[in-house]
């Protein structure tokens, strides 16, 4: 229009009050008024009688039927549109380019040495560019052969499968969605949601694209997925140098893969492969001639050494491995914090413990790095981990907690307890053999696993306090507060919960994450930030106590030539038995009990579990157990006669390897066996006696 408004520049362009737009809007206003005119004729001639012609069309509505028919189509358009939006927001693209099963990941010992293997064999995904044509024309010819013809659903092959029998009813496209995106139902919701991906995925990819990514994600049986893996492991060849009978048979698989696999069932293999070869005829992808020719392959099957699938300790570190490796086809191999002599030597201290029951055994750092783990007697009878997976009464291993809670309250291992029985309150615990005192000293009480000591120091601190101190500890298991026979080890917690604990009493610094992976170094603002630790003195205290347990007290059958930290701890009715310390940079946990929860006799903490522990211990600190022998120095004449010296306190003496001890105490000599024979030698001015052995450890009564 030359002279409008749209013509000029500036200012005026947007003008609405100037002479060439009132005549612009006058114009158009008698344009409108035609247009009122002309469509009030036409509604009249539409009114004009039930014999005219649009009276006919037009429904009692007052809309003709092509009228409806319009919107009913734009509304399903609608519906589609919807769907699609639906699904690119629940099954995103992306997910189609990841393996379907996560890929193999190999576990290493610290040293390097494999020790498990976990996972399926994925290999990269493969390139239809790069792939012969006679190994993509089984899988068209048996699979979808109108595969480039149709838009994800192809009623003729659904038709041709339900009368035939031959190939299936779902595309490539379908079947790609259908275990990339969806569960493996069989209802008609999922096959709905299948067809709808199946378009989805038309429209965003290529065929080349969709043909990989099935071909890359396929299982093949045999813990194969994808014909990269599938070709190696059957024939040991690439995708790209299959031979053709090779992708024939390769392609037959698909169908049933764990009962076609030729490595279990060559047999159906070889049935499966003829009809796929029929299957290339009628496709006209072979003449009758090529296909006669066409033999089953052989096999070339090449294993690589055989590692366990799953241990105690794998499974445990699997899912943190998971996080660590890289998301895709690639198979990692993680080294993890596992010494392979250490826990060769925990399997062999367990296989020597006596009796039927279960033995548990962990062992770590300081600094919570886990060196050696036996989750039970046979990981192939029971996969159940008693380490991390068992919440079992800690027993009097529980005590720990209540000094550490008093010790930072300002006592001290020389102050004294009330050892009396308690006759007040409806909670009256006892001490075994009915031993009590007036007084006894926190380390003596501590020693001797004193019940009543314990209960009365749960009081004298309080229960929040003792909790505090197994919150900061680790210790996530539910304890009750209010409850005094808490003190004695009723709560449950898991071994793991409860050796990490012990760690960080010989780290100093809380709480100690027990980890299967060696710990980055933190930053000097990590440190600063994270965690907390125990004054010197409390840790030097608490350390005494765990001490003397050993080496005075119910834990004497795991005492060491080297400064040893640990306590014992049995449940009611001798149904756990445990022994958890620490010498030299391990922290050692050990349990023994049986799955039912029932007695396990006359095992207590101070028995089996000690004697495993002082064996998993000699071993894993080999020559630093025993002290090197001084050399004699030459001594002066002292030129006149030797006179007896007294030896004061000799308490205990070790006699060999067994646990066998001499003690002096009272003018009485006391000649204690092997630690699994309960008897003692008594010699005295009466003479010599044999007794049985008075049990110092206590069991902590039941809620």
């Amino acid at each position: 229009m030359h002279g409008s408004t749209y013509t000029e520049s500036g200012w005026r362009r947007f003008w609405p009050f100037g002479r060439r737009q009132r005549e612009e809007r006058a114009q158009f206003e008698a344009r409108l008024s035609d247009y009122d005119r002309r469509l009030a004729e036409l509604e009249t001639d539409l009114e004009g009688g039930a014999s005219g012609a649009a009276g006919k069309l037009a429904p009692a509505g007052g809309h003709s039927w092509g009228w409806w028919i319009k919107r009913g189509l734009l509304a399903c358009l609608a519906i589609f549109v919807l769907l699609v939006a639906y699904l690119a927001i629940t099954a995103p693209l992306s997910k189609s380019l990841q393996p379907i099963a996560a890929p193999q990941i190999t576990l290493l010992a610290a040293d390097g040495t494999p020790i498990a293997r976990n996972g399926a064999m994925v290999a990269e995904p493969v390139k239809v560019a790069e792939l012969p044509e006679h190994v993509i024309q089984p899988f068209l010819a048996i699979e979808d052969r109108r595969f480039y013809d149709h838009w994800g659903v192809d009623p003729r092959g659904i038709g041709r499968a339900v009368f035939t029998g031959v190939g299936g009813g779902s595309t490539i496209t379908q079947q790609l969605a259908k275990f990339t995106f969806l569960t493996p139902e069989r209802t008609l919701t999922r096959k709905a949601r299948e067809a709808l991906i199946a378009f989805w995925l038309e429209a965003r990819l290529t065929k080349d694209e969709i043909l990989e990514r099935y071909l890359s994600n396929a299982y093949f049986g045999d813990n194969m997925y994808g014909l990269r893996a599938a070709s190696m492991h059957y024939f040991y060849r690439k995708p790209e140098n299959l031979k053709p009978e090779q992708a024939a048979m390769l392609a037959g698989l698909l169908k049933a893969p764990s009962r076609l696999a030729p490595t279990k069932n060559y047999d159906l293999a070889k049935e499966r492969f003829r009809l796929v070869v029929g299957s290339m005829v009628e496709a006209g992808f072979l003449t009758e001639a090529q296909a006669a020719a066409m033999r089953p392959p052989a096999l070339d099957v090449r294993t690589e050494r055989d590692l366990p699938t799953g241990t105690y300790f794998a499974d445990w570190a699997l899912p943190e491995a998971r996080k660590l490796s890289e998301v895709g086809y690639n198979r990692a191999t993680i080294t993890t914090t596992l010494d392979a002599r250490l826990q060769a030597a925990a399997r062999r201290a367990v296989e020597r413990a006596p009796g039927g029951a279960q033995v548990a055994l962990v062992a770590m750092r300081p600094n919570g790095e886990v060196v050696a783990m036996v989750g039970g007697r046979d990981y192939s009878q029971s996969a159940f981990n008693r380490v991390t997976q068992a919440k079992r009464q800690p027993g009097s291993t529980f005590k720990l907690f209540v000094y550490l809670a008093a010790l930072e309250a300002g006592m001290r291992p020389t102050d004294t307890i009330d050892n009396r029985p308690i006759t007040e309150g409806s909670y009256r615990p006892q001490n075994s053999g009915e031993r009590y005192s007036d007084a006894i000293t926190l380390e003596e009480a501590f020693a001797r696993s004193s019940n009543v000591a314990a209960v009365r120091l749960w009081q004298k601190v309080g229960d929040d306090a003792v909790i505090d101190v197994a919150r900061r500890l680790g210790v996530s298991s539910s304890i009750t507060p209010g409850d005094p026979s808490v003190a004695l080890g009723t709560s449950t917690m898991t071994l793991m919960e409860l050796t990490a604990a012990y760690a960080a009493v010989a780290a100093g610094e809380y709480p100690v994450e027990p980890r299967a992976f060696p710990a980055e170094e933190k930053s000097w603002f990590e440190q600063l930030t994270s965690g907390g630790g125990f004054s010197r003195r409390v840790q030097d205290d608490m350390q005494t106590l765990l001490r003397a347990a050993i080496n005075k007290g119910t834990g004497r059958a795991a005492m060491l030539r080297v400064p040893n930290f640990g306590k014992t701890g049995t449940t009611q009715d001798n149904r756990d038995a445990l022994f958890v310390g620490f010498a030299g940079d391990l922290v050692v946990g050990v349990w023994v009990g049986n799955d039912d929860n029932s007695p396990l006799g006359n095992v207590s903490g101070g028995t089996v579990p000690a004697r495993i522990w002082r064996d998993f211990m000699t071993a894993a600190l080999g020559g630093r157990v025993a002290l090197p022998s001084p050399s004699p120095a030459p001594a002066e004449d002292p030129g006149t006669p030797i006179e007896p010296q007294d030896v004061p306190d000799i308490e205990d003496i070790p006699l060999g390897e067994n646990g066998a001890r001499m003690r002096i105490r009272d003018g009485e000599v006391v000649i204690e066996g092997d630690a699994d024979v309960p008897i003692d030698f008594r010699i005295d001015e009466d003479g010599i006696r044999v007794e049985p052995r008075r049990r110092e450890e206590e069991a902590a009564p039941e809620q």
